[in-house]
């Protein structure tokens, strides 16, 4: 599976971005998804994730801003992020899994885009 994001750039604090990741290859809707971050010294985290039954998952941080989901037909997933702050500043990777549940660790996904990203200043 090959996997293309797009998306990102630089906005103020309050503002929105949407990402798109268009997979390509042996895709699945039976397989999950997700939306990876990684900030400037810190470990890569998953903020949003959505099941192989499209059941979402959000990390706290961006539970209620953050909108994961998935168009079947176009194999693309999108992640809409609202109210952004600077601290949702990262590179943000899509990845898929070849489970249908969540997991948090890197190992079940195997299949990652190539980073996008995102700057908010304040």
């Amino acid at each position: 599976v090959q996997l293309q994001a797009s998306g990102g750039g630089t906005v103020q604090a309050g503002a929105s971005l949407r990402l798109s990741c268009a997979a390509s290859g042996r895709t699945s809707s039976s397989y999950a998804m997700g939306w990876f971050r990684q900030a400037p010294g810190k470990e890569r985290e998953l903020v949003a994730g959505i099941s192989g039954a499209d059941l979402p998952y959000y990390a706290g941080s961006v539970k209620g801003r953050f909108t994961i989901s998935r168009d079947n037909a176009k194999n693309t997933v999108y992640l809409q992020m609202n109210t952004l702050k600077p601290e949702d500043t990262a590179v943000y990777y899509c990845a898929t899994s070849q489970y249908s549940g969540i997991y948090f660790p890197e190992r079940f996904w195997d299949s990652w885009g190539q980073g996008t990203q995102v700057t908010v200043s304040s």
